[in-house]
């Protein structure tokens, strides 16, 4: 046998191993997801570093924003695949699952959208907008007769979103990188990029 053939079969049977990776975009955000997530995100900005506390306008962002959290959570009961609450809730089984992809770096397709733990990031996020909205509402009425309590109980919460709002984005961006997705891209145009599995290429 010639080298020319012998070259050609070793040719041949490397491209027969050879693999493809397919990719494809899958829509995950819709666009109430993505618009109540950046017009909450604007809102918190501007409370924390440039509204003046107290002012009637910080009141309006503060009530616009647990609105929006409101919307965002019924979306969650009756909206989109993905939007919906029980796809991404934190279970202990979707969390474990979660666990053992990341350390393998997969993907974890079950939780295309918010996986479990970035669900406990926005539970607890939702939860102390609505917590602000509610103290800031029982500081101005006085129904409890105690505003100093609940100037206490909001400030605290105020104060916690300088932890959770950079967790968050910190997260985001390392997420990006550990399961080579661009998370916020996605949260902007609604897509996520998916791998399949390998196949062989004929």
């Amino acid at each position: 046998m010639s080298h020319n053939n012998k070259t050609n079969l070793i040719h041949h049977s490397d491209v027969a191993s050879l693999t493809v990776l397919k990719t494809r975009q899958v829509r995950v955000w819709d666009i109430l997801v993505r618009f109540t997530h950046w017009t909450v995100a604007a809102g918190i900005i501007a409370n924390l570093l440039f509204t003046e506390d107290g002012s009637e306008l910080h009141e309006v962002v503060g009530y616009t924003v647990v609105g929006l959290v409101v919307i965002r959570l019924l979306w969650g009961l009756v909206g989109t695949r993905y939007a919906r609450l029980t796809d991404f809730f934190p279970t202990p089984t979707r969390l474990k699952r979660h666990l053992a992809d990341l350390s393998a770096r997969r993907v974890d397709e079950q939780h295309l959208g918010h996986n479990p733990l970035a669900a406990l990031m926005m539970f607890t996020l939702w939860a102390v907008i609505i917590g602000l909205g509610l103290t800031g509402y029982l500081m101005e009425t006085k129904i409890l007769g105690n505003k100093d309590l609940m100037e206490g109980i909001h400030e605290f919460l105020a104060n916690s979103l300088y932890v959770l709002v950079p967790l968050h984005i910190i997260s985001a961006i390392v997420m990006s990188y550990w399961e080579r997705q661009n998370l916020i891209k996605a949260m902007i145009t609604g897509n996520k990029t998916v791998t399949d599995e390998p196949s062989d290429v004929n």
